[in-house]
């Protein structure tokens, strides 16, 4: 079992970045939280300076030394280093040019599911859809590596360009989107391990010319896997939104999903209860066809709102501009995704 003198003596020889001073002689670890029954390590890093490409390297390797340590899940909080300390080592850290990873104005949102089949990617391309419909300038990554759909949803058909070394998002009802659907021939499947698939999300975020966006989504596959876990060390400032059906069980397997969220520092902002009901046309009475209270139930656990109840309702198509999945805004589904997603800017 891993003990914080062991954290320590991990970390203490690291160099912070700009200082070029080991942590122990910046006094960088500052503190450090240990949960023995999940084996879930915390530890706040104070550097010169945060929000870096740089920042984002040293979490990779601090992750990587603790969980070679022994740790099953590492959550890492980094703050700036206090004046006097930089002033003692004669550094005011260098200004950098901002990239998405250290924008101060982009919010990254993950939509989570503990199950499949519950709507995630559904409601995670009409969110987006719906903030842009807001003016917010939104970018959407399909992080579902294995099981990508967002470009079928969304009726995308053309494929990203290359401009100099930066891949060029495809842009769809005012959405910045990239999927690993975009690189793979004939639907074929992708038969990747673990390192891979953060090889790629790392493209995702770095290698893809995302712009100056308010909004990036990121389509979760569901469960803790590795994707997901990926996702928790590389964007320690993430929210999260998590998606249920009313089911029970549906419920408390999504509430694994919450948990991993708030047990690596990220912040669940809301719960969505997805095929809540049936409304009938025509007598305009309910049907509860998969139970009810899931999303009250899964909100409470997780002490976050209920955002909305979307019932089961197709799309208009439109054979001219198809997009299986889009709800047009004004949709009675469509509406109530503009209230979701007017929620959403408020809470972040």
């Amino acid at each position: 079992m891993l003990t914080e003198a062991t954290v320590v003596q991990q970390l203490k020889d690291l160099h912070d970045p700009f200082l070029h001073k080991t942590f122990e002689e910046t006094n960088a670890i500052q503190e450090i939280s240990i949960k023995e029954e999940k084996n879930h390590v915390s530890v706040k890093i104070a550097l010169a300076k945060t929000g870096t490409a740089e920042q984002m390297q040293l979490q990779s390797t601090i992750v990587n030394l603790l969980k070679e340590a022994g740790a099953a899940t590492v959550g890492l909080r980094f703050t700036e280093l206090p004046q006097e300390v930089l002033e003692r080592f004669g550094s005011a850290a260098p200004k950098e040019e901002e990239t998405l990873l250290t924008s101060k104005k982009t919010t990254f949102l993950a939509i989570a599911s503990g199950k499949g089949g519950v709507g995630k990617s559904t409601v995670s391309v009409n969110l987006a859809v719906s903030l842009a419909r807001l003016g917010k300038k939104v970018g959407l990554i399909d992080a579902d590596i294995y099981g990508f759909s967002v470009p079928d949803m969304m009726g995308i058909t053309k494929r990203p360009v290359v401009r100099g070394e930066k891949i060029i998002p495809v842009e769809r009802f005012g959405v910045q989107v990239i999927s690993m659907g975009f690189f793979v021939e004939d639907n074929s499947p992708v038969i990747w391990r673990g390192p891979m698939l953060g090889k790629m999300l790392n493209s995702f975020f770095n290698e893809v010319e995302w712009g100056d966006i308010d909004y990036l989504l990121l389509d979760l596959p569901p469960g803790t896997g590795d994707v997901a876990l990926d996702v928790h060390s590389m964007l320690p400032s993430c929210k999260e939104l998590i998606v249920t059906t009313p089911h029970p069980t549906a419920a408390f397997v999504a509430a694994r999903a919450g948990a991993m969220a708030i047990k690596t520092d990220h912040e669940v902002i809301g719960v969505i209860e997805n095929m809540a009901f049936f409304e009938s046309k025509v007598t305009r009475e309910k049907e509860y066809v998969f139970g009810k209270g899931g999303g009250e139930k899964l909100a409470e656990e997780l002490q976050a709102p209920l955002l909305g109840q979307l019932p089961l309702q197709q799309p208009d198509w439109n054979d001219d501009d198809f997009a299986p999945s889009i709800y047009q805004e004004d949709h009675d589904l469509g509406k109530i995704y503009r209230d979701i997603a007017s929620k959403v800017v408020e809470l972040t």
